[in-house]
């Protein structure tokens, strides 16, 4: 049985109906059950563009069965999903879900769910992602396995997410006591403590940061394909977040990724690859990177005036 799409929409018309007219085209798009939970108005403003959106999502069969599961309140995107995903897990016992930015490859829904078919009796690995970020590094396989449980179309099971803690505090705790810290915040990058320590502190409110935690304190493997297999459009300022690179969503996108066995443990060549982009804020483009290295490895060494003529030769070049 393939595994049921759950997508969480609320007021951006435009984006939703890009990511659904997507869905729509994948190869087994009328082999799949669609669920889209539609958030309730957070306020009067907000109701119009609601109306819209819960309009559009009935305009057309966009899989071969769709279910639409509307809210009355505004419960925001992050008890949202919690909620949503728990009940569609719990009633089909796995689910890919999509959010209404995400723009999919014509083989998305094959290679979530032939994924999702391939590690079902394989606990270790909690997590199915659809996307990879652009990291200018060549594979050798089509799938790869990173600690980073991308939130940007994902998959998984019951007896994975029953594993879910929801306690920031806890989890920031737990990766202290059992010394995991450092090696969960991608070697002291500061991507993701930092996400945690905001969400103790209340200045925001994710459910991502916490479900990543608490697949890192398992010993989790997150799969990703090598070439990502859906693009963000979302980052206009029209959502809840907004992006420091536009090299984020303007990805070309693979049609189809194999599914194929590859060693149960995370790429030290991907690994070492993400700590670099988010130094360089995901500017890899060949100049940059060799200006970093130069800066980490050799600039100490040399007297100023050398640094300065350096610099000028490479904004020449």
């Amino acid at each position: 049985m393939l595994a049921p799409v759950v997508l969480f929409v609320y007021n951006r018309p435009f984006h939703t109906q890009q990511t659904l007219l997507a869905l729509s085209q994948n190869d087994w798009a009328t082999q799949s059950t669609l669920i889209i939970y539609a958030d309730g108005a957070k306020n009067k403003d907000s109701e119009a563009k609601v109306a819209e959106v819960r309009q559009l999502i009935r305009q057309r069969q966009w899989c071969k069965e769709v279910i639409i599961r509307e809210s009355e309140v505004n419960k925001g995107l992050t008890k949202a999903i919690l909620e949503g995903v728990t009940e569609v897990i719990n009633e089909y016992g796995k689910a890919i879900v999509l959010e209404d930015d995400l723009v999919t490859a014509k083989g998305f829904l094959k290679y979530m769910n032939e994924a999702l078919d391939f590690y079902e009796n394989t606990p270790q690995v909690m997590h199915i992602s659809g996307y990879m970020f652009p990291i200018r590094q060549q594979l050798p396989n089509d799938t790869v396995f990173y600690q980073s449980t991308s939130c940007w179309s994902w998959a998984t099971w019951k007896d994975r997410w029953q594993h879910l803690r929801t306690d920031a505090q806890w989890l920031y705790d737990e990766l202290i006591r059992t010394h995991k810290m450092y090696r969960f915040d991608l070697d002291g990058s500061n991507q993701f403590k930092s996400q945690l320590e905001m969400n103790i502190s209340g200045r925001r409110s994710t459910w991502a940061i916490k479900w990543e935690a608490s697949v890192h304190l398992l010993g989790g493997l997150c799969l990703h394909p090598t070439q990502t297999m859906v693009r963000n459009i979302g980052h206009d300022g029209s959502g809840s977040s907004f992006d420091f690179s536009g090299q984020l969503h303007t990805q070309n996108l693979r049609t189809y990724t194999r599914i194929e066995p590859i060693p149960l443990e995370e790429s030290t060549v991907l690994r070492e690859r993400m700590k670099l982009y988010y130094a360089l804020d995901g500017d890899l483009r060949p100049k940059k990177m060799m200006w970093f290295y130069f800066k980490k490895y050799t600039i100490h060494l040399l007297p100023t005036f050398l640094i300065k003529a350096i610099k000028k030769l490479l904004r020449k070049n």
